[in-house]
């Protein structure tokens, strides 16, 4: 499947600011059943300078340096990807989950890919005993770890809500949990926090998910979303694999990675540090259009 996204951001500020600078990881990743066709960054006002890193995680950041005085910033970013995952593990295919875990903690390596960077708390993911206790649910003697995150994440399907608005991006794990309603991302942080109370490494994922609207009803241009799920470490023969609790389904064709980290701090698609005082208005839209259907 090929698909061309568009992620616009917005903001306007109170007062005039005077400089920025911004961290982008807007480009979507290339490789795991992934490839990056193309994509294009556009940066209103122009920034002085545009670097481009790769930070710890192989995640790729755009680091733009702006110095004109501004009321009014945009970021669109537009990528063409092709997405073609292999089809999931069955049932049963994957290691009993407390070998997985004593596999983890007995790993000594710190590549990037080691489990053991999310096996632990990190900075907006704690390890309360209750969401371990409730994840453990899905974990009896014997059960294979894909199994058992498959379950749980069924479950926080079924007793969470997704209310928009209900939090924000610093609603404290614990009081998400406790309320049984958020958004992806706080259904994500829930999952890896049970995961991780088990011994099992997680990691958060930021990207987009294919929306299709209802029968009969027009696709709302900018009204997709960014997106976030839950990959689960399934031990050295398996590896990594991706689960998405906000849908209750694996990782498949309609998801588009665009980082990955040990929660949502590491893998935030903008972040930046402005000089200048006063409130701000954010509007964010997002396309994810598959391209047989543009060529309709």
């Amino acid at each position: 499947m090929i698909y061309d996204i568009r992620h616009v951001t917005k903001y306007s500020y109170e007062v005039r600011v005077s400089s920025a600078k911004l961290a982008l990881r807007l480009t979507p990743a290339d490789g795991g059943g992934q490839r990056l066709i193309r994509h294009e960054l556009a940066i209103r006002p122009q920034p002085r300078q545009l670097i481009r890193e790769r930070d710890f995680f192989g995640n790729d950041v755009m680091v733009a340096l702006i110095d004109t005085g501004l009321i009014d910033l945009e970021v669109e970013a537009t990528a063409r990807v092709e997405v073609a995952r292999p089809v999931g593990l069955l049932a049963g295919a994957s290691p009993d989950w407390r070998s997985v875990a004593a596999a983890a903690i007995a790993d000594t390596s710190l590549a990037a890919a080691s489990p053991v960077h999310c096996l632990f708390s990190s900075p907006r993911i704690t390890l309360p005993r209750e969401i371990a206790d409730y994840a453990a649910l899905s974990f009896p003697a014997g059960m294979p770890v894909i199994d058992g995150a498959r379950d749980l994440a069924r479950r926080i399907r079924k007793e969470f809500a997704y209310r928009p608005n209900s939090t924000e991006v610093s609603t404290p794990l614990d009081e998400a949990f406790a309320q049984r309603r958020g958004v992806c991302q706080d259904f994500a942080h829930i999952m890896i926090s049970g995961l991780r109370g088990l011994g099992l490494p997680a990691a958060y994922v930021s990207g987009y998910i294919r929306t299709i609207p209802p029968p009969g009803t027009k696709r709302l241009e900018g009204a997709d979303a960014s997106h976030a799920w839950v990959s689960v470490w399934c031990g050295h023969d398996v590896g990594w694999f991706g689960i998405d609790p906000t849908n209750a389904i694996d990782v498949g064709n309609d998801h588009i990675v665009l980082a990955t980290g040990r929660d949502f701090s590491d893998v935030s698609p903008i972040y930046g540090v402005f000089l200048g005082s006063g409130a701000q208005e954010l509007e964010v839209g997002v396309d994810v259009i598959p391209v047989e259907s543009v060529a309709a």
